[in-house]
């Protein structure tokens, strides 16, 4: 079919065009005179997701502004926010209210969220073009009415942003004081366990008594090794008194034995000269002969004194190095010990020092959480407040005719194709070639005559 053939149509079908088109404006338009006036009030809030906050100073990241905005407008449209509202204007209250939720719920459910539904279905909260503006509209039959409404929906929103705030804080702040009452209970415990280890082993400065007990032992091995030394010349002196003793230092150093030998060196010179004068039997040479083998006693009796101080000295000396060897170890034995106490000492200042980290961290956040649980402010403000609106929102009867001129339009040639479809009529040369399936080879104009003035209306005056 092509458009002349749809023009010759709907020209025959014209009635059926023009009543389907009457009957849907006429319709619309009644619709809309019978219709009540809607108004709709619009109250415009501003979203500070930009802006710090005043306690914890984070911002908002501008790549989740989008996803903000939305969780925004979701809060907007919720049923607490909702509820929010009917209990702030207290309509529940209302005796025409209370009678229509019986009549619709017989009684049955809450007529908080009952209202608070109700009131979401005339609601409507949008975002203005790349800006923090969200627009908050309430659509109803009274301008009074819809600007009050739009208002307390901004402000029950406004109420709603602080309390999903301060909930969560104040939810941290009560699990964090708990926390931190055993973190305090643990510190104390780490406090009481380092006093009491100090206490028990006389402590008062580890590193003090490492140093000094460190030094005590360094003088010990010094002293050991001169006394090793010592002990080690003493015993070398001791063996060479041994025999004869005439090659011994000690002895020759003697000034007793020196002076003996020199005693002994004079007598045996006099006794030789009496010796060669005199004989065995003369009193002088015997009187000489007794004074050599005196001081020759006198000088092995020195040498064994001498003998015995150098053996004494050797076993002084071996003693003390006894003496100072124990000490040593005993010493060793100290500082072994002040190094395992030192190692447990440091044990418990970390658990302390653990414990004193985790109280301080404890109780920075749980003054943080504290002060969020407890503000009061929100970084939604209200820009515009919603007032009484002058003109009714809908219905809009110039745009609605005009839809209702096209609606009515499309559906009257729908009704005249229909009307052609069941009952098929020719009405051009078209129509004879797609009904024959053959081609028109001439046309003849003439005027309709008797029968043929259906048949004739196909034809025009020019030939193909």
């Amino acid at each position: 079919m092509n458009f002349s053939q749809l023009i010759l149509i709907l020209k025959a079908r014209r009635m059926i065009f023009l009543v389907t088109l009457g009957l849907v404006v006429i319709s619309t338009l009644v619709v809309n005179l019978i219709t009540p006036k809607t108004y709709k009030a619009v109250a415009s809030i501003v979203l500070n997701s930009k802006g710090s906050d005043p306690v914890t100073g984070m911002t908002l990241p501008a790549s989740m502004l989008p996803g903000y905005i939305s969780t925004q407008l979701e809060i907007i449209t919720s049923e607490k926010v909702a509820i929010k509202v009917v209990e702030k204007l207290k309509l529940t209250e209302n005796k025409a209210a209370l009678a229509k939720f019986n009549e619709a719920t017989k009684g049955r459910g809450e007529i908080k969220t009952w209202m608070a539904n109700l009131l979401l279905k005339n609601l409507d909260a949008k975002p203005s073009r790349d800006s923090s503006i969200v627009e908050i509209s309430f659509s109803g039959a009274d301008p009074e009415f819809t600007a009050t409404m739009a208002n307390a929906f901004a402000e029950a929103y406004q109420e709603t942003n602080i309390q999903l705030k301060v909930q969560p804080a104040q939810k941290a702040a009560e699990f964090l004081g708990m926390q931190t009452q055993v973190l305090r209970t643990n510190l104390e415990e780490a406090q009481a366990k380092l006093a009491k280890y100090q206490q028990a082993k006389g402590l008062t400065s580890v590193a003090g008594s490492m140093d000094v007990e460190s030094a005590r032992l360094n003088d010990l091995s010094s002293q050991l090794v001169a006394v090793q030394n010592q002990a080690f010349d003493a015993s070398s002196r001791q063996q060479r008194t041994g025999g004869t003793g005439d090659e011994s230092p000690d002895l020759a150093a003697n000034p007793m034995v020196q002076s003996l030998k020199m005693d002994i060196a004079r007598a045996e010179s006099k006794f030789s000269e009496l010796s060669d004068r005199l004989g065995p039997s003369h009193p002088k040479y015997q009187q000489s002969m007794a004074e050599i083998t005196k001081l020759k006693s006198q000088l092995q009796e020195e040498k064994g004194k001498a003998r015995s101080t150098i053996g004494g000295n050797a076993s002084i000396q071996k003693q003390r190095e006894a003496e100072i060897r124990a000490a040593l170890a005993a010493q060793k034995a100290r500082v072994l010990e002040l190094n395992l106490t030192r190692d447990q000492l440091t044990v418990l200042q970390r658990d302390l020092e653990n414990a004193q980290r985790a109280m301080d961290q404890a109780s920075q956040r749980f003054t943080i959480t504290t002060l969020e649980g407890n503000v009061n402010q929100t970084d939604i403000a209200i820009l515009n407040s919603a007032k009484p609106p002058l003109v009714a929102a809908g219905p809009n009867v110039k745009s609605n005719l005009i839809l209702a001129f096209f609606l009515g339009g499309m559906l009257g040639i729908f009704m005249s194709l229909t009307a052609e479809k069941l009952d098929r009529r020719i009405r051009c040369r078209d129509d004879i070639s797609e009904l024959l399936e053959l081609p028109v080879l001439a046309l003849i104009n003439s005027r309709p005559v008797g029968p043929f003035f259906k048949l004739s209306k196909a034809f025009s005056a020019k030939a193909i």
